[in-house]
């Protein structure tokens, strides 16, 4: 049984409820005084207490996607993956660049709801080992090439490339399982509602266990540097993807939504649009996941804060959408945002802040999954057409 299968939790529950008949079975017999008496009390009480723990951690599991597999939670460390064939280069198989190698061990043979069929009928999904130059980091990530990218009719177009970010901690294998993003891309692609792009789909917590939030640590992980630099020189280097940052998008959903926002505000060279899917706008210091990021630099961490950034700094050319829920904790926080940027969008019409609110829905994948059809196909319409394409061999 799969970790994240709605059979474990039955099995669980059950063996909660088994449990708890025991206990109302047994504990009269275990009444009497001595060790044995109060061993088996203490037993059974504990065996109570776990299943319900179980119970509470597979749900709330489930909910988020911390954990996507038993593999990612027993363990988690992905720095000894294995090296397959080679998933493809620039003009599809067989040829990839150094920076972009497979990995075998990654979960998504566990994936069974992919569109089923040849890669130029359907497209298709391969997990790859991400390196950079800049850091020198390295991080597993899937790729979703759709039905165009293997059809010879398109052998010298390049593709418009979305970069999709989990939130923290789940492992880049929740937009898939959870999410749902190349199985949504390829149902809006399929209908002619988004055109056929690339998705990248990563985590941002790249340096785990600690939550970096996409930025540049200083003395530490180089996190923007990244997503910014080394992750779009390394798809360059494997795929034929455009070389315009107009044509580059990232979105996410919580923490992967500030890092989308972040990169797109501080690095309109690298990405010319962002999506977040209930996204913060300042970097929040964690003493459990992040520690002090800065260091103590408050200037740095200032420019980090979006508002601050947009109401001081030169303002870029970029796309941003703003998606969230009414009955989301962060709804005030994003109704400040958007009032704060207003003036800036008035004066700066090279910035587009579009928003969108769902009427209900809480920090979880049911409401990101009813949230994504809308913000991919906003990214699609904001993305630019590659208009470099690859030389004649």
């Amino acid at each position: 049984m799969e970790l994240t299968s709605s059979t474990l939790v039955y099995v669980v529950v059950a063996f909660a409820l088994l449990t708890t008949a025991a206990v109302l079975w047994f504990w009269p017999r275990l009444a009497g005084p001595g060790p044995v008496h109060l061993f088996g009390r203490l037993g059974i009480l504990t065996v109570t207490q776990v299943a319900v723990l179980a119970i509470c951690a597979l749900t709330f599991n489930d909910t988020y996607g911390f954990y996507t597999s038993w593999h990612d939670l027993l363990s988690p460390d992905t720095s000894q993956l294995a090296l397959g064939p080679v998933p493809g280069g620039k003009g599809g198989p067989p040829n990839a660049g150094t920076l972009v190698q497979p990995a075998e061990e990654s979960g998504l043979s566990t994936i069974t709801d992919l569109p089923q069929g040849r890669p130029e009928e359907v497209g298709r999904v391969d997990s790859i080992r991400v390196t950079g130059k800049a850091t020198g980091m390295s991080d597993q990530m899937f790729i979703y090439l759709p039905p165009e990218y293997f059809n010879p009719k398109y052998s010298r177009e390049r593709f418009p490339v979305v970069l999709s970010l989990a939130g923290f901690p789940a492992p880049a294998l929740a937009l898939l399982s959870d999410l749902h993003a190349p199985q949504t891309a390829w149902e809006l692609q399929r209908t002619g509602r988004m055109a056929p792009t690339i998705v990248v789909m990563a985590r941002p917590a790249v340096a785990a266990p600690r939550d970096t939030e996409c930025v540049d640590v200083p003395g530490g992980p180089q996190s923007e540097t990244w997503f910014a630099k080394d992750v779009p020189a390394a798809l360059r280097s494997a795929y034929r993807v455009s070389r315009s940052a107009a044509s580059w998008g990232v979105f996410g959903y919580s923490t992967g939504g500030a890092c989308a926002l972040r990169l797109a505000l501080r690095d309109p060279d690298a990405y010319g649009a962002a999506a977040s899917l209930h996204g913060d706008y300042q970097v929040v210091p964690d003493p459990w996941a992040s520690g002090d990021l800065f260091g103590g630099n408050q200037q740095l961490a200032q420019s980090y804060d979006l508002g601050w950034r947009l109401h001081n700094l030169p303002v870029p050319k970029s796309s941003l959408m703003i998606v969230t829920t009414r009955t989301e904790e962060d709804y005030p926080a994003t109704e400040q945002f958007l009032n704060s940027v207003a003036p800036v969008t008035a004066a700066h019409p090279e910035l587009v802040v579009d928003s969108l609110f769902l009427p209900d829905g809480g920090h979880n994948f049911d409401a990101w999954r009813r949230e994504l059809p809308a913000s991919l196909e906003w990214m699609s319409d904001h993305l630019a057409t590659p208009q470099d394409r690859e030389p004649r061999t």
